[in-house]
């Protein structure tokens, strides 16, 4: 017989101490078993990631430049890169002001330079430009998708027409990617022509009821042409609360457009006479198109869902092919309505859909970010919003869970076992176990018991079913039978 207590005996048997702990990063991963995807190959002739990222990096070149000579010399008083900060960075780097002024807008949409307020920080991606190839495709993506901003319109140019022939710009470079050479301006202008015309046909379908007339033999063919000849007299006619604007003709936005994917290195001109897809820009393109091949196969129809539904569609994919799932999703929404849309899930009973909201606002950057931290004084979501902001401003995922206390390390972890329980195997939540700060199981039972979770009963019971061990599966329901009486 002994006199020590059931719990002093639980801390002394060896077979009851937690293993080292793994990261937080590793027990996100473990909420639930995801099926691989065939990984897509890119078009034959497509170079090696690396000769990809040696292509971005010598476009973003003076970019990065600027980045780093930020990084080091910027005076965090003032607003970035003001115009004392210009010349003093023109005169370090030999560039014109101009020149300092683009790399120094290339920088921020490439993500090497972040602004938070009237502070810029160096990305994430500047710290890893040298090691880190994808990390290095993925900034030229962010400026590939940003060209019109890299090269602005035309100031005489109405904002509808510039921002019809910006939507149409992707069927250009589908046929441009499915060409696979150079295909002459003209061909490109009669395309343009017709995509923003079923644009507008889209915008401009109205449904007709049970009692409407029977259209006409040909009255499609006549209401297509009218379309046609609205868009000409827009494109042709600029801004129409100006009278006196400069005509513009329809092939001035397409010269537009292609000079601005030039210049961000997706396109080759010739002489304007032809264009070409760089290696940089078909892969992009084929990439483009393999996301939304991607979501348009999802079995739930993730890119049409609501947020809580794209999640669940989303749960069994592995990292990649979530992501891409994301982003095709994010696409087809506005930013502050997808954040809200997200945190609103998050917000909800399942801890599985709240782990994988902050996963696609990890997608969203930026944008989310303002949002993402007012709900830090959520008790629910403050551990995942730490985390968001922790990797947002350039912490390795490894180590963003130190910027937890113990009882958010805690409350955590509960969480997580809670999408395990919900979810995942038994295994799976075996193994979560191993993931507690704790050194111990007596340890982490009392801390759980303390954090409040208001799923911790549940996780107790079912970790206490699934545990072979007979002592600790006995301690662990004798805690969840504590905590569901209230007692201590």
């Amino acid at each position: 017989m002994t006199s020590r207590k059931p719990d002093e005996q639980l801390a002394r048997n060896s077979r009851l101490r937690l293993v080292r702990p793994r990261s937080l990063a590793a027990a996100r991963r473990a909420v639930t078993t995801r099926h691989t995807r065939p990984v897509p190959r890119p078009p034959e002739g497509t170079p090696a990631p690396a000769e990809l990222a040696r292509q971005a990096r010598a476009v973003l070149a003076d970019a990065v430049r600027i980045a780093r000579w930020a990084a080091v010399e910027r005076d965090p008083s003032t607003a970035p890169l003001a115009d004392r900060a210009q010349d003093r960075a023109a005169a370090a780097l030999e560039l014109t002001p101009r020149q300092v002024r683009a790399g120094w807008d290339r920088a921020r949409l490439a993500g090497l330079v972040e602004l938070h307020g009237d502070t810029a920080r160096p990305g994430w991606r500047l710290r890893a430009w040298d090691r880190d190839d994808m990390a290095v495709l993925r900034g030229w993506v962010a400026l590939f998708d940003a060209w019109s901003l890299v090269h602005p319109a035309p100031d005489d140019v109405a904002p509808s027409a510039v921002a019809e022939v910006v939507e149409a710009v992707p069927q250009v470079l589908s046929l441009l990617q499915l060409s696979a050479g150079p295909v002459l301006v003209p061909v490109l202008l009669d395309l343009l022509q017709q995509r923003v015309v079923e644009l507008r046909e889209e915008r401009c379908e109205v449904a007709h009821g049970p009692q409407s007339e029977p259209r006409a033999v040909g009255a499609d063919s006549e209401a297509r042409a009218a379309l046609e000849t609205e868009l000409e007299t827009a494109l042709e006619s600029g801004p129409g609360s100006d009278p006196e604007s400069r005509p513009v003709p329809v092939s001035l936005l397409l010269d537009w457009a292609l000079e601005g994917l030039s210049a961000v290195g997706a396109l080759t001109l010739d002489q304007g006479r032809s264009a070409t897809l760089t290696p940089l820009g078909n892969w992009a393109v084929w990439v483009k198109l393999e996301q939304i091949c991607v979501a348009a196969q999802s079995p739930a129809g993730n890119i049409e869902q609501p947020a809580e539904d794209m999640l669940r569609g989303c749960a069994r994919l592995t990292p990649g092919p979530a992501r891409a799932e994301y982003r095709a999703w994010l696409a087809a929404r506005t930013v502050s309505s997808a954040v809200a849309e997200l945190l609103g899930v998050a917000r909800g009973e399942d801890a599985l859909l709240r782990g994988l909201a902050f996963e696609a606002l990890r997608v969203v950057g930026a944008p989310a970010e303002a949002d993402v931290r007012a709900a830090a004084d959520e008790p629910s979501l403050r551990p995942y919003v730490l985390l968001w902001l922790a990797e947002y401003e350039g912490a390795d995922p490894e180590d963003a869970a130190e910027v937890l206390t113990r009882e958010e390390a805690t409350w955590l972890w509960v969480d997580t076992a809670a999408a395990v329980a919900d979810h995942g195997e038994p295994q799976l939540l075996l193994r979560h176990l191993d993931s507690a700060v704790q050194g111990t199981v007596p340890a982490l039972l009392d801390e759980v018991r303390a954090g409040g979770h208001p799923r911790t009963v549940q996780v107790l019971v079912a970790l206490a079913a699934a545990h072979p061990d007979p002592a600790l599966a006995k301690a662990v329901r004798r805690a969840a039978f504590q905590v569901h009486t209230g007692g201590v």
